[in-house]
């Protein structure tokens, strides 16, 4: 018998907030974390603003130890361990010193790469004929599954530790990848996330290919417009989500507090065969894998409350909105409410579906539908397909009961999953 699955667990570090309550209040209150950065115009970036999380050296030390920090330079690590190990504090599960590992708990945390400052600064070493002052903990910081190697040392986790890697599906995707674990018995807990290092380093093949809003650099709030008219492509953001998914048995066994119950989804590909390619999702595939997460959770579309969308802020808002539609058999206003978070956060590529996870899952918890920012000018195109009430710009209190969120990446790779109210 499958196993039922539920969010025992949040953890946060956004561009416009750190932490669950700072986070919240700025989802409920269309708080943008897109500002300008003074470096990407230095290197003389089209796109000079972006979404990057606000972390002080202070608050490092909560989570670090000094000999840790020392020669640190993982901004995706960093963000991804600030993220876990809230979650599992939230969830109300120790910290252990035992000597054996909790052999019931395990970690699935994603990134695109890790540490891509500190490869910098390795291989500047490394010309320099200075590889003896690489550090002990250069590789630790650069290898992709670093984020999950540091989580599962400080928290003693003895299941399954791995990072899984897919664009900007990678958040969906671990989250599905621990659900399974779970539903099939192999484990008890797992930490599931992602995360995204910061900077010109990563940004940078972006605004090459010419995806990166230029025309907001000196009112950065207003830059990233997902299904607005005058959308000029996509904010650049990081950080990192995460989130503590549970056997339900267990989660009641301990007294938890449970957010919601995830109860199921999908994961596909369009293979970049059609209309998909290597940055163009193929619409056969995205609507496959809606209608497929749909069944796999046991519902029906008019179930669904609210969606919490990929919406990028690029020419292919509008395909997605259609692809919502036609999946769902959906239009107009039997259409379901639908949001994005990157219009107050940017795009936080392979952190971006985690931190969106973390935001449909307090919708459910807390009863309401954080609201859109700046689309005061709806496409044409979306207007045609549903209605445009249904795109909220402001705070929509009620009670939320089931949210679909999906995320869809370079590489023609998609994932949806689908959270519920939890109801023992």
């Amino acid at each position: 018998m499958k196993k039922r699955v539920v969010i025992t667990g949040l953890g946060v570090v956004a561009p416009n907030g750190v932490g669950l309550n700072a986070f919240t209040n700025a989802i409920k209150n269309r708080i943008s974390g897109i500002k300008h950065n003074p470096e990407l115009e230095r290197l003389q970036f089209s796109c000079q603003i972006s979404g990057t999380p606000e972390i002080s050296e202070d608050f490092k030390r909560n989570y670090f130890s000094e000999l840790e920090l020392r020669n640190f330079n993982s901004t995706g690590i960093l963000y991804g361990v600030i993220a876990g190990i809230d979650a599992w504090n939230d969830a109300g599960l120790a910290i252990e010193n035992n000597e054996n590992p909790d052999w019931d708990s395990g970690t699935i945390f994603g990134t695109g790469t890790s540490g891509i400052d500190k490869f910098r600064e390795s291989i500047y070493k490394i010309d320099a004929f200075e590889t003896r002052k690489l550090g002990s903990t250069a590789v630790s910081q650069t290898m992709n599954s670093g984020v999950s190697a540091y989580l599962g040392g400080k928290l003693g986790l003895g299941n399954i530790v791995t990072t899984n890697s897919s664009a900007c599906t990678t958040g969906v995707e671990s989250l599905m990848l621990g659900f399974d674990r779970i539903q099939s018995g192999k484990a008890k807990r797992i930490l599931a996330g992602s995360t995204s290092d910061s900077g010109p380093y990563i940004w940078g093949g972006f605004d090459a290919m010419k995806v990166c809003t230029y025309k907001h650099n000196h009112s950065p709030e207003k830059g990233s417009r997902p299904m607005s008219e005058t959308a000029s492509g996509f904010v650049p953001g990081s950080g990192s989500g995460a989130f503590v998914l549970e056997e339900l048995e267990s989660a009641l066994a301990r007294g938890a507090k449970i957010y919601c119950e995830v109860l199921g989804g999908a994961i596909n590909s369009g293979g970049q065969r059609g209309l998909g390619s290597m940055t163009a999702p193929n619409p056969i595939a995205v609507q496959r894998c809606i209608s497929d997460a749909v069944k796999n959770a046991g519902i029906q579309p008019h179930e669904i409350d609210t969606i919490n969308g990929h919406l990028t802020a690029t020419s292919k808002d509008s395909l997605e909105i259609k692809n919502w539609s036609e999946a769902l058999h959906l239009k107009g206003n039997d259409f379901p409410y639908i949001n994005s978070l990157k219009s107050l956060v940017g795009h936080c590529l392979s952190a971006s579906g985690s931190i969106e996870c973390v935001a449909s899952i307090l919708q459910i918890h807390q009863n309401f539908i954080f609201p859109n920012l700046n689309i005061e000018d709806l496409k044409s195109e979306i207007k045609e397909i549903i209605d445009p009430c249904k795109i909220p710009n402001q705070l929509i209190e009620s009670n939320i009961t089931i949210v679909a969120k999906a995320s869809f990446g370079f590489g023609d790779v998609n994932g949806c999953v689908i959270f519920k109210k939890f109801v023992h």
